[in-house]
């Protein structure tokens, strides 16, 4: 059989050959290369040369490049066009890659030549790349099981294992009862609905086969404009309920025993390593180094955020009491009589801002103001395959004419695709033999599908967030490091949020706005007091906001510092929730369940990084502010930040960009929290 994902990428730029790829090609291709890759790994065993950087350190990092390549694709796709056969495929792959990366790490006779560099590493005079990818190297075999022997290591493979097949299941559970669900209703029970929510549910609907009905579910461009503008309470409070007891329900997608099962093997599998726990093993790879300083730095946010937080939500309730007699204000309530008040106050919302993001101009947007930063510029190219007939595919070109990057876009939920946004990567930025192998990096969201006589218009919300994660790939396209494993953003986890963070304040900004924030039907520029409205909500109820993320903050970090993996879940939500409670408990919901970030992704004991990296994006804007959003010689350097990737710890990187350690002050200030 010819298997494309073990021939030479022959498309424009080496692109994945997406069309020509077909599921039965996955499994043979990841064990052929898993074979090729061990055969590299003996080759440096049995290099007879005594260790040296490049024929031990280097020749680490490059081998096992076809196993790289194949799970990238393999599992991008399975996050952004699954089906049951790649769900099924996933459960093999899993358990083959847990095995071929203990296989390297547990190499007792590659980690005594790791070591032997390793040990030699003031003599060798490295510069600091190299200083860095040595540390780097070494610190992985230490930390994941290199010094363990017999039954201890048998054990630790054996979990990661068990790991990456829970992992599986709990996001595959995740996904099936946001497509289970659907709640289908008549146009009377639907007050207050804006249009283009009317028109999209109606859409839906008909595609679902219950024309004349109105469809809502658990995906955002559905769920979110439900819950802000729909009057009927108790509809509200049936999705609010769906959306927050997603596996949570005793049934065949339950995640209680996943989470259970999860926090007790990563706990065990930390301790194997000389860790406390798994926050412990987590965080000595962090900006933030320790639990003890991430629970202080969130008790820090708390002390501020929580009496705001009370009073914004005593001016709510006696808002809603005042407009419609509500006494019993709920969660459910929350996101309705939030955007009445805002109205209110600031006279702006989605129905006056959509006219205005029409999503192609918003790529456009996005594509001008990195060219006015950093000269590059975006050319859609039709040539390169794709995976999905929506997915947009383009080159990224440089200022002096080079190519820089691929960049895949793909904007409209499927029942294939999870929910959120994301940035990922199909092939790495790095050096080979002297040449630049430029990345290939993608971003996958879940937008608002255009209507039948509108195109796709965002809300201000999903503006933000196309921005943010335009802000993760740009860390990708320019990266400029000689090994893929320091490259773009394979950064501290804790620092991975600022490229993408900071990108969004420029939609505050009316010299952005300018460049893509037109009318749709008369291409009139976004007005000024609408922009001044946006700057002045921005803050609304940021109290509140500060205080949720928190909260989600301190529960990752109750599972990974504190919980044994015994306790009870929802008991255990409780009790952490308790301390931020800012409404009465809804005993059918449950946040852990559905808590992807942790239990499916890479952010366990490292959700606190959001906060963190915020600190860091208003520190940094503060700059621009100050010099000027397009100031050629600030985004120079912060492109110099970009292209560091890894190369160097983040705390010297965010210096060299800003000329001192960040200000913890700038983010209270730009929330409104603090005057100073």
């Amino acid at each position: 059989m010819n298997n494309p994902l073990l021939e030479d990428f022959k498309g424009p730029f080496q692109t994945v050959p997406f069309e020509e790829i077909e599921n039965q090609h996955f499994l043979p291709a990841l064990k052929q290369s898993i074979d090729i890759g061990l055969e590299e790994v003996k080759a440096i065993c049995e290099n007879p040369d005594k260790p040296n950087f490049d024929n031990t350190i280097v020749a680490l990092e490059n081998a096992g490049e076809g196993v790289s390549r194949v799970a990238e694709v393999f599992f991008n796709l399975n996050s952004a066009e699954t089906n049951e056969e790649i769900q099924k495929l996933a459960r093999e792959f899993s358990p083959l890659l847990s095995d071929y990366r203990n296989d390297v790490i547990l190499n007792a006779d590659l980690f005594k030549r790791v070591e032997a560099v390793y040990q030699e590493k003031e003599a060798l005079n490295l510069d600091p790349e190299d200083q860095m990818l040595l540390e780097k190297t070494y610190r992985s075999f230490a930390r994941n099981g290199a010094k363990l022997k017999g039954e201890e290591r048998d054990r630790l493979r054996q979990i990661d294992q068990e790991l990456a097949q829970l992992c599986l299941s709990f996001g595959e559970n995740v996904l099936a009862e946001t497509n289970n669900y659907a709640l289908f209703l008549d146009k009377s029970e639907l007050d207050g609905l804006p249009e283009y929510a009317l028109e999209a549910a109606a859409s839906e609907a008909e595609e679902k086969g219950q024309g004349g009905k109105y469809y809502f579910g658990l995906q955002a461009p559905s769920f979110i404009p439900f819950m802000t503008y729909c009057s009927n309470r108790k509809r509200r409070e049936e999705l609010f309920l769906a959306f927050g007891s997603k596996a949570f329900k005793d049934g065949e997608f339950d995640n209680k025993t996943n989470i259970q099962k999860l926090v007790k093997l990563r706990r065990e599998r930390a301790q194997l390593l000389t860790y406390d726990s798994h926050a412990d093993f987590t965080l000595a790879e962090r900006m933030a180094e320790s639990p003890d300083k991430v629970w202080s730095f969130l008790a820090e946010l708390e002390e501020v955020a929580m009496p705001a937080a009370r009073r914004e939500l005593e001016e709510l309730r006696a808002f809603a009491k005042e407009l419609d007699s509500l006494e019993d204000f709920r969660a459910w309530d929350l996101m309705y009589y939030k955007e009445k008040l805002k109205q209110k106050r600031y006279a702006i919302d989605d129905n006056m801002l959509k006219p205005y993001f029409e999503l192609e101009r918003v790529i456009d947007g996005a594509f001008q103001v990195a060219k006015k930063l950093y000269g590059i510029s975006f050319k859609e190219r039709k040539d390169i395959q794709k995976y999905h007939p929506e997915v947009i595919s383009y080159e990224v070109i440089d200022k002096d004419g080079s190519h820089l990057a691929v960049f895949y876009a793909d904007f409209f939920p499927r029942a294939g695709k999870r929910n959120g946004a994301w940035m990922t990567s199909y092939r790495p930025q790095k050096m080979i033999n002297g040449e630049d192998q430029r990345p290939h990096v993608s971003i996958v969201c879940n937008f608002t599908k255009p209507g039948k006589d509108s195109p796709s218009l965002l809300t201000f919300n999903e503006v933000l967030t196309l921005f943010h994660e335009f802000g993760h790939s740009l860390h990708g396209i320019l990266a400029k490091s000689k090994y893929s494993s320091l490259s773009g953003t394979n950064v501290y986890w804790d620092f991975v949020e600022l490229p993408s963070q900071i990108l969004e304040n420029w939609c505050y900004e009316k010299e952005c706005l300018d460049l893509f924030a037109v009318h749709y039907k008369d291409g009139t520029k976004i007005p000024a007091e609408y922009v001044q409205k946006l700057k002045d909500s921005a803050s609304f109820m940021e109290g509140y906001a500060t205080v949720r993320q928190l909260s989600f903050a301190k529960l990752d970090m109750a599972w990974h510092h504190k919980a044994r993996g015994q306790e009870d879940v929802a008991s255990f939500e409780d009790a952490v929730f308790k301390e931020t409670a800012l409404f009465p408990a809804s005993p059918e919901t449950n946040m852990s369940c559905s808590f992807s970030h942790i239990f499916q992704g890479g952010y366990s004991a490292g959700y606190y990084s959001y906060k963190w990296a915020e600190v860091l994006d208003a520190d940094a804007f503060e700059l621009f502010q100050e010099k000027g959003i397009f100031d050629s010689e600030t985004a120079e350097k912060f492109r110099a930040l970009l292209a560091a990737g890894g190369t160097d710890h983040p705390a010297k990187v965010y210096r060299k960009f800003r000329g001192q350690d960040p200000d913890p002050k700038a983010l209270l200030r730009r929330a409104g929290l603090i005057k100073d």
